[in-house]
């Protein structure tokens, strides 16, 4: 894999391949401002008459709404691109065969690639794992927990319920891990941390899998991708795509939570109020913190690994804020729990700042109201800042 980028000149590609959506846009490297940005819904859940649980997207419309936003761009531009970045919704899991994951087409002067041989993708709201399935797997030698909708956690019930069903894959990952495969046509997946993390059963400290425990439970951990740092380079393409040359570098995938962070913390002492299909305030801890050794089920605070070994605390809830009176009191109490954990470092903050992100809903003067009514400090909403913009804004930083 290639150690550094060249993104000086010319443009980033940035995706983001959420739950509802895929957007993209283009960054221009010198000026590091977003020259072009597309956006579209990708209706690609599917419909499970066997179990209610179940939360399943089809890729091949994930990949057909990423066609349409890089159709959606100017084709000079695009064949400038320097280097691609790729971020998505985290958790979930997508199987697929490393030598047949997908097939090449070209249409129109325009190459694309289409899935093949790989599975639906799981998402991370998937309900299969019950508390007493959970309950049933082996300890994590980690800091986070395991829940329902983590890929290993779906791996494990799938080993349970459908094992014939692993069988016929050899590869695995989150959705991003697979367009980032597909498009440097990579024998064996690889998975940054941040994305790792959102597994289960993985060691942010060690940046290791917690192989052992796995393989005593049976798993098959040939399907675990290859481990590299956050903001390192996968691969380069290998065709042109949608106007992009051959051999232009692919970072690996990172997780859509921390490249939206990136894009609006402007300084370690923000916290980022972020508002999406969930709602996380987030804070950057100092650069010597560790996380503890085991999970906290009680705890309001989690703690996510970021860049060069630092961490993000996160306070999330999943509601989204659909209830305004009970989401700014929920507001209060995160950052009650801030200052208990971030006591010694208080004194050295100079600013405070919130960024607010907006990706499914407009910001509305209530709201700005609340907000600035709960917090003493200065309020910022940012413009520009979401997951395609930060992993763009991530390995522009590379170089």
């Amino acid at each position: 894999m290639a150690a550094s980028l060249s993104c000086s000149a010319g443009f980033v590609l940035g995706m983001d391949l959420g739950t509802t959506s895929v957007k993209v846009v283009l960054l221009d490297a010198q000026s590091k401002t977003v020259t072009d940005s597309s956006s579209f819904s990708t209706n690609s859940d599917i419909s499970s008459t066997s179990d209610t649980h179940a939360k399943e997207q089809d890729p091949a419309l994930i990949i057909a709404a990423l066609d349409q936003c890089m159709d959606a761009l100017p084709k000079d531009k695009l064949k400038k691109v320097k280097c691609i970045g790729v971020c998505g919704q985290m958790h979930g899991i997508v199987l697929w065969k490393s030598k047949s994951g997908c097939e090449w087409l070209s249409e129109d002067e325009i190459i694309r690639f289409i899935p093949k041989d790989v599975s639906q993708l799981i998402t991370w709201q998937d309900g299969r794992c019950s508390a007493d399935f959970l309950s049933s797997l082996p300890k994590p030698d980690s800091h986070l927990s395991v829940a329902t909708g983590f890929g290993c956690a779906t791996i494990f019930w799938y080993m349970k319920h459908r094992p014939e069903f692993l069988s016929g894959f050899s590869d695995a990952g989150t959705i991003q891990d697979y367009v980032v495969s597909m498009l440097c046509s990579l024998d064996k997946c690889v998975m940054t941390g941040q994305n790792a993390a959102s597994w289960g059963y993985f060691n942010t400290a060690s940046n290791k899998w917690n192989t052992q425990i796995l393989k005593d439970a049976g798993f098959p951990v040939q399907l675990l991708p290859v481990v590299v740092e956050s903001g390192a380079v996968a691969g380069h393409t290998s065709s042109e795509w949608h106007g992009i040359p051959a051999h232009t570098a692919v970072g690996a995938a990172l997780g859509d939570f921390q490249c939206s962070v990136y894009s609006s913390m402007t300084d370690k002492g923000d916290a980022v109020l972020n508002m999406s299909t969930s709602a996380q305030l987030t804070f950057g801890m100092p650069a010597e913190f560790s996380p503890p050794n085991s999970p906290d089920p009680l705890s309001p605070v989690a703690y996510f690994p970021y860049f060069h070994g630092s961490y993000l605390a996160v306070a999330a809830s999943l509601n989204g804020g659909n209830v305004m009176a009970t989401f700014v009191r929920m507001l209060d109490s995160w950052m009650k729990e801030f200052g208990k954990s971030t006591i010694g470092r208080a004194a050295q903050l100079i600013k405070f700042l919130i960024a607010i992100t907006i990706m499914d809903a407009t910001i509305t003067q209530v709201l700005q109201q609340e907000v600035e009514r709960v917090f003493p400090f200065p309020v910022v909403y940012g413009k520009d800042v979401d997951s395609a913009v930060g992993v763009a804004m991530v390995f522009n930083d590379q170089t």
